[in-house]
């Protein structure tokens, strides 16, 4: 399904006399004259293929009909002396299926638009709304849709994300094929690491060699901020700060994922530093494979995350029974205190699908764990699933994860 198709899936849930604007976004400014690094909204490259600054998706629906425009900068001789090629009218046209003629420059966007309500009576504005949370920045398009409201007060706006997430759950096999992509170079990335790990390195040495190997191989960006935590530092969630030493006789906790085509892969494995797991280590290790392998047998359509996560507690809460850590198996939440899964696609954490039941096309992660603090010892496997027809296949099976075939590498390959 080519980007036209997503538009017109859009298109179909929009109400009649009604407009949608989607922005690229901007790049943000940092300090001085520096940016960050620019990343397109995921609803705008969703529906266009594209991933510039400064461009906006228009679409006008007006008795069933629908008219796509896309606004982008003219080109420059001398802005792209500085920062590269600009895309023509054509390569857009060519990117997103939109019409070359409807391809105008961004500067008649308001004039566009405003043209566009005076004259044919639209009564409905969709923008993308979403923020994470109450105190972070409005991002471009938030910061639009407030401008378009005190500009028309009588249009009543709508948040285009829900129209959106709706169909951005199901991913089609062009997507499919991108997160594959994306993982085969994560799987290769994770071999130099095996050939690499040893106590004594830093965890942001780990994290430049596959980070290194990711960007050899053509990855585009990365779908988070690399997790390389060693020993205690596995422990911690969200760990990025990959400066300590990692010792003999530590774990290496590394989440990660290589984008390929802006699409995402997200996997963790739990490595010894030293290439062997202690008998302790190995005991919980195991237990959390276990509640992988489980979770992946479970994950089919008609079920929920939160069925997936009951399995995972279940296996984890009876095994750290077993192993003398809890006395209830309702005591798990002291040692695994996240859920296991969560949407994958455009975005790492991409579109929710909160509690509704999982339907083929749906690409999911399976992520127990283990945080043990007192034994710093933290460990997570996590798979990417897709849902079919009748299960799932996990597309991340290639990626060693049985201890002692991990082992088995590490003393064949290691450098």
């Amino acid at each position: 399904m080519n980007k036209k198709a997503h538009r017109a899936l859009v298109a179909e849930a929009m109400a009649d006399n009604s407009i949608l604007i989607c922005y690229a976004g901007i790049p943000l400014h940092s300090n001085e004259d520096d940016y960050y690094d620019f990343e397109v909204n995921s609803n705008f490259f969703w529906l266009t293929g594209l991933e510039r600054e400064k461009q906006a998706l228009v679409m006008i629906k007006m008795q069933d009909e629908v008219k796509e425009y896309l606004f982008i900068e003219e080109k420059n001789e001398l802005a792209e002396r500085w920062t590269g090629k600009m895309p023509s009218q054509e390569d857009v046209a060519r990117i997103s299926g939109v019409d070359k003629d409807n391809v105008l420059f961004v500067d008649r966007l308001d004039s566009f638009v405003s043209w566009n309500i005076d004259f044919d009576v639209l009564q409905t504005a969709y923008f993308d709304t979403f923020r994470n949370s109450p105190e972070d920045l409005y991002d471009y398009n938030l910061v639009a849709a407030k401008r378009f409201a005190k500009a028309y007060p009588s249009v009543r706006i709508l948040n285009l994300r829900p129209i959106v997430a709706r169909f951005r759950k199901t991913k089609d096999a062009e997507e499919v094929g991108e997160i594959r992509r994306a993982i085969g170079v994560t799987a290769n990335g994770l071999k130099e690491v095996l050939r690499i790990l040893r106590p004594g390195m830093k965890e942001y040495q780990v994290q430049a060699v596959f980070e290194c190997s990711c960007k050899y191989q053509g990855a585009t960006r990365f779908s988070f901020t690399t997790i390389s935590a060693a020993g205690l530092n596995g422990c911690n969630m969200h760990y990025v700060t990959n400066r300590d030493e990692i010792k003999d006789g530590d774990l290496l906790l590394l989440d990660l994922g290589a984008k390929y085509g802006n699409y995402c892969s997200d996997i963790t494995r739990t490595y010894p530093a030293n290439g062997k797991y202690t008998p302790r280590q190995r005991q919980f290790y195991d237990l959390v494979l276990k509640a992988n392998l489980e979770v992946k047998k479970a994950a089919r359509p008609g079920v929920t995350l939160k069925d997936l996560n009951d399995v995972a507690k279940k296996v984890l809460g009876e095994g750290l029974v077993e192993l003398g850590l809890i006395s209830d198996p309702a005591e798990v939440g002291k040692y695994y205190m996240h859920s296991v899964s969560h949407s994958i696609g455009i975005d790492c954490h991409d579109v929710t699908v909160g509690g509704r039941e999982l339907r083929p096309g749906w690409i999911i992660s399976d992520e127990p764990g283990l945080y043990i603090d007192e034994e710093k010892i933290g460990i997570r496997i996590e798979d990417d699933l897709l849902i079919t027809e009748d299960g799932c296949e996990c597309l991340s099976e290639s990626i060693l994860r049985d201890p002692d075939q991990i082992e088995a590498y590490m003393a064949a390959h290691r450098r």
